[in-house]
């Protein structure tokens, strides 16, 4: 290596010397015995390598080195190059060393470490002798000095020491940039997996919704309406009681209706005639209840009563009941023991056994007896339980009769103590939020609403009457509270006011609710209505008398839109006389009076909607004018079983799948 003149430096000719004068310059030699004559020039016109010899190493903070004289580039005493300097030293104005153009000394101590060690700054060196870079022995690259210890700016140590200090500071950012940048690189892949895997599920969320299916709004299916061919009903007492039975005409094809008394295998069977002719028989006493049973055309339509009568007595009064038909469920309301004599009559009717549960619901709350638990009844068996030995002491009673298997005819009668009158409760529609109450008899006498909430939650039942003038909430009777699990009585006679009527309550959970009417004179009769369901598909009542002191009479109401209705009186005996319409405007009560046919005698009635007409409720009331008092029977207006509404069928795998819990 040259100065900038072209002439070797001084610091390698012959060794140099330092600023103190003493021997060797920036590098020195490891050992004299290593010296050697110098090599071939290098390649760039800088002097000869040392043969043999090494670059020297960098010398420790505090070796107490003075920086070099000049600060061009030199080379080591043992022949190798030294390290290049950066730029040209300015003379350094305290020492007049010089000093790099970066700011770093140079410094060259008498007593390099040998093997160009580092060598750590030591306590009592001279700060000033701070130099960076002390020479190897062997000719070997000077190390950079550790600076552990303050140095003095004058002496070269400060300016040393920042420079010192800046190497390792721009080796750590240019390391912490490239781990920055791996970092970051790092970064940017895991960004583009998750925006990658983003728009895979986009892509398919935009196919799948593409080619999905389209979606078909469900079709709602109505009830199928299809012809009875088969219908079995049980009379529960006709014991000293007309029984009548009839099938409407209109049905096709051929069939048979038959009246069996039950479990009496070898009573022999009575045959209705022919459809559209009302059959009649007085049954005498201690007979058993009887089966009505129809096939074919026969079946559509059939419908039987029993109506007893009796002038004097504990019994007094009409009592009349629709032959029920079995089922596995039936509900009945009103008084309670402690204020009638309430009896359950229960019939098989059906070739197997079945297993009957009673529940009655009293003012205080829910009664189950041991006795009404499991009443098992073979087939053709009927039996009769006393409500008292149930539940003695209710006021107000519901009861419900259901099967654990097979079927039941359930009718309930009440007998009011001291001749208050007598009558057969009608079984009342399943528990429901509105419930419509139809067909009470106007007139004087007591009215009095029964109410039961069977559930688990207290309930507010809103009341309302429903007359030819329209609905109106009754003063002091607007709503009454049910706790749940009991029943309550209210009296409406002052609310309704003697006029034919029904009564529409709603609540907030279904309810169950019956009505007992009682009549004028001393000796007054009670009648009882229930809960009951619209005649959409008609109505067939089996018994009904005209003449000079009995009469029949059909109370109508539509309490939503206006209805309209066919009234077809059929004769015991002599042609039928033509059909009457009767219209029923919207939120009122429509009273009909049946007119006897030419010739007199008892006659069945057929209701039918018309096309186009609202929901329609009814009752048939039934009284006669007798000594002591008038003689009251009431029977709600029930579905004919002309026709059975079926609901579609479909198939689907809920059939045999277990729910999923939470589904509806």
């Amino acid at each position: 290596m040259t100065a900038q003149d072209g002439e070797p430096h001084p610091a390698i000719q012959g060794g140099g010397t330092g600023p103190a004068g003493e021997p060797g310059g920036l590098f020195r030699p490891r050992s004299e015995s290593r010296r050697t004559e110098p090599g071939p020039p290098e390649p760039d016109g800088g002097p000869a390598r040392p043969a043999g010899g090494r670059r020297g190493r960098r010398a420790k903070a505090d070796d107490g080195l003075d920086p070099v004289p000049e600060a061009g580039p030199v080379a080591a005493a043992g022949g190798r190059r030294g390290r290049r300097l950066k730029a040209e030293a300015v003379p350094d104005p305290a020492t007049g060393g010089p000093a790099a153009d970066d700011g770093r000394w140079v410094a060259a101590g008498p007593d390099p470490a040998p093997g160009g060690r580092r060598v750590d700054g030591e306590a009592g060196s001279d700060p000033a002798a701070g130099g960076l870079f002390t020479a190897a022995g062997g000719g070997r690259r000077g190390r950079r000095a550790r600076d552990g210890s303050a140095t003095d700016p004058a002496a070269g140590g400060g300016p040393d020491a920042a420079g010192g200090a800046a190497e390792p500071a721009a080796a750590a950012r240019r390391a912490g940039s490239r781990g920055g940048g791996a970092r970051r690189a790092l970064l940017g892949h895991r960004l583009s997996f998750v925006a990658l895997v983003l728009a895979c599920a986009g892509l398919l969320y935009g196919v799948a919704h593409l080619t999905r299916p389209p979606v078909v709004a469900p079709q709602a299916v109505a009830p199928v309406k299809v012809a009875v061919r088969s219908v079995s009903t049980v009379c529960p007492d006709p014991a000293d009681a007309r029984v009548s039975a009839i099938t409407p005409a209109g049905a096709p094809g051929t069939g048979a209706a038959t009246v069996t008394e039950l479990g009496a295998a070898a009573a022999r069977p009575q045959r209705l005639d022919r459809p559209g002719v009302l059959w009649q028989r007085e049954i005498p006493r201690g007979s058993g209840p009887l089966e009505v049973a129809g096939s074919g055309a026969m079946a559509a339509g059939l419908e039987a009563a029993q109506t007893t009568r009796r002038a004097d007595g504990a019994s007094r009064g009409l009592a009349g009941v629709r032959c029920v038909e079995p089922g596995a469920s039936a509900w009945f309301a009103g008084p309670g023991p402690a204020t009638a004599d309430v009896r359950l009559y229960l019939a098989n009717a059906d070739t197997a056994p079945t297993t009957v549960s009673i529940m009655v619901y009293s003012g205080e709350g829910p009664v189950a007896g041991e006795t009404g638990d499991g009443v098992v009844l073979a087939p053709g068996e009927h039996r009769t339980v006393s409500i008292r030995d149930l539940a003695p002491s209710p006021l107000v009673m519901a009861v419900q009769v259901r099967t654990v298997s097979g079927r039941v005819a359930a009718a309930v009668r009440a007998v009011l103590g001291k001749g208050e009158g007598t009558d057969w409760l009608p079984a009342a529609a399943e528990p429901a939020t509105t419930v419509v109450v139809p067909g009470i008899p106007g007139g004087g006498g007591k009215r009095e609403l029964y109410v039961a909430a069977p559930g688990a939650a207290d309930t507010v039942v809103r009341i309302k009457a429903l007359t030819a003038d329209g609905f109106y909430a009754m003063k002091n009777r607007e709503t009454a509270e049910v706790p749940a699990g009991s029943a309550v009585s209210l009296d409406l006679s002052t609310g309704i006011g003697g006029q034919p009527s029904a009564v529409v309550l709603t609540a907030d959970v279904p309810i169950v609710a019956g009505l007992m009417a009682t009549g004028t004179g001393v000796r007054p009769d009670v009648a009882f209505s229930a809960g009951a369901v619209p005649i959409d598909v008609g109505s067939v009542v089996a018994d009904n008398r005209g003449g000079k002191k009995t009469s029949s009479r059909l109370i109508l109401s539509a309490p939503a839109a206006a209805g309209k209705v066919r009234v077809q009186a059929v004769p015991e005996r002599g042609a039928a006389p033509p059909p009457v319409e009767v219209p029923v405007p919207a939120g009122r009560t429509a009273e009909v009076k049946l007119a006897a046919p030419a010739g007199g005698g008892d006659f069945a009635v057929v209701v039918l909607p018309l096309p186009g007409s609202g929901p329609v409720y009814g009752g048939r009331v039934l009284d006669e004018r007798a000594p002591g008092g008038l003689l009251l029977t009431a029977q709600p207006l029930a579905r004919a079983r002309t026709f059975a509404l079926v609901p579609p069928v479909v198939e689907s795998p809920a059939a045999v799948l277990p729910p999923i819990p939470g589904s509806r």
